[in-house]
């Protein structure tokens, strides 16, 4: 990689390294904190599924304020906020308190995912783009499991140290940014695309990005109220937590590399397959010993981590060039959905049948998914070429015929479907330009 672009992209992901080094064992902490003071399972889903709603809001709004203000000071803005929600959790021990700082922490949170995602994308071509992006997960994911093992380094995490420690940190994060020798990247106007129009073109990928959010986020809130439970000590179950992570960050890479060499829909039904035979071993594996909770744990974050990231790929495929941004802003939105309900949904299980209800709950969930998926390859296959070229003996005008095969009528609908959401993003986009040079010339003094 080209030394200015490594020098433009590095103090992004330093401070994103910073701060989602604190962040990420808070949730973690929350679910502890709560049950030791002697919460209810659903008081704990609820005050979890706060910070979901917040990522849900931020993914509708922060995009505003980060055209607004910029790069540098909208990401001081949410490092602050997210320093503050944290810090304003050990003043008060209370569900209620704690649901508000968590909406707080989860809308600040996902403004810093925008920045440092927006300005990593508009640093360097789409030749490098994947090298960026990659180092942007294994930033992200190395960042999550070692602050999963800082639980291990108080020896009473249920006082106001930890939320000391992830607000100092938070606020360090700012230090990369602010001290650069460069202007940040710009960043263009984005048209979001409707969901109603996203379940048009890609319910595969919609139905992929939801069920990762309701995964993912059990394994961060839910997850280590079961370690608990089975009578692991803190620094133990951190451990437990940063091998879910690392399995996620060990196994993103070569999923990624697997889907781009085959159809992607038969890797999302693998998946989803694969993680209800795990979902359910998970419970056996916990029974026998800690090394073997330790393996299926470490399997089971690479498979849900890789979720998100072959569903987006997939959408990606059926999109057209122009509507990538909006899909991925409304992708977002539908993954914070997911991870909103996700707590509420699964601690209802397992308050009928017990802690592993969680495990059930995960592999009805996957085994939903497995089915969608299934159907959908059964009535849109994987997109083929509209006129795929194919050898045929030379023929006079007269004897030529139009063989028009399943895959070309399947391509043809497809391109169609492209074309009608690169069209309504053109007049997004044409409404948009409109209006700002209406603004433009009500704003400029007269002559």
């Amino acid at each position: 990689m080209a030394r200015p672009l490594l020098t433009l992209i590095l103090p992004p992901l330093m401070g994103l390294f910073i701060l989602a080094l604190g962040n990420g064992f808070l949730s973690t902490l929350v679910t502890l904190r709560l049950d030791n003071a002697g919460a209810s399972v659903e008081s704990i889903g609820w005050v979890s599924s706060a910070y979901y709603v917040g990522l849900a809001l931020g993914a509708v709004l922060n995009d505003r304020l980060l055209l607004r203000i910029g790069h540098i000071r909208a990401y001081v803005c949410f490092a602050s906020l997210v320093a503050a929600a944290a810090l304003a959790q050990a003043l008060w021990l209370d569900a209620g308190w704690w649901f508000a700082m968590r909406l707080v922490g989860g809308w600040a949170t996902v403004g810093v995912y925008l920045v440092i995602e927006s300005w990593l994308l508009t640093s360097g071509d789409s030749a490098r783009r994947g090298q960026i992006l990659a180092f942007y997960m294994i930033s992200l994911y190395a960042a999550l499991a070692l602050g999963q093992l800082l639980l291990g380094l108080f020896e009473a995490p249920f006082d106001a140290t930890p939320y000391v420690v992830i607000g100092m940190l938070a606020s360090l994060s700012v230090l990369p940014l602010c001290i650069i020798p460069r202007v940040s990247p710009l960043l263009e106007h984005a048209v979001p695309l409707p969901p109603w129009r996203l379940i048009r073109v890609t319910p595969t990928g919609i139905m992929g990005v939801f069920g990762s959010g309701l995964i993912v986020a059990a394994l961060y809130s839910l997850l280590p109220l079961y370690l608990q439970q089975t009578g692991l000590s803190v620094e133990r179950l951190g451990q437990f937590m940063a091998v879910v992570i690392v399995g996620g960050m060990a196994l993103q890479y070569p999923m990624g590399r697997w889907s781009d060499r085959h159809d992607r829909q038969i890797v999302l039904i693998i998946l989803g397959m694969t993680l209800i035979a795990l979902s359910l071993a998970l419970p056996l594996a916990a029974a026998m010993s800690e090394l073997a909770l330790g393996i299926v744990l470490f399997v089971f974050g690479g498979m849900a981590f890789s979720l998100y990231p072959v569903a987006m790929s997939h959408a990606a495929d059926r999109a057209p060039p122009q509507a990538l941004v909006g899909m991925s802003q409304g992708l977002l939105l539908i993954n914070a959905v997911g991870c909103t309900l996700s707590a509420p949904i699964l601690t209802g299980v397992m308050g009928q049948t017990g802690g592993n209800g969680l495990f059930y709950g995960l592999a009805m969930i996957s085994a939903a998914m497995a089915l969608f998926f299934m159907w959908r390859r059964s009535v849109r296959p994987a997109p083929q070429p509209v006129a795929p070229f194919a050898a045929h003996p030379v023929q006079t005008v007269v004897g030529a015929e139009l063989d028009v095969t399943e895959e070309m009528v399947a391509g043809a609908e497809i391109q169609a479907e492209k074309d009608e959401a690169e069209e309504a993003a053109h007049q997004d986009n044409a409404r948009y330009d409109s209006a700002a040079h209406a603004n433009d010339k009500t704003a400029s003094p007269s002559q």
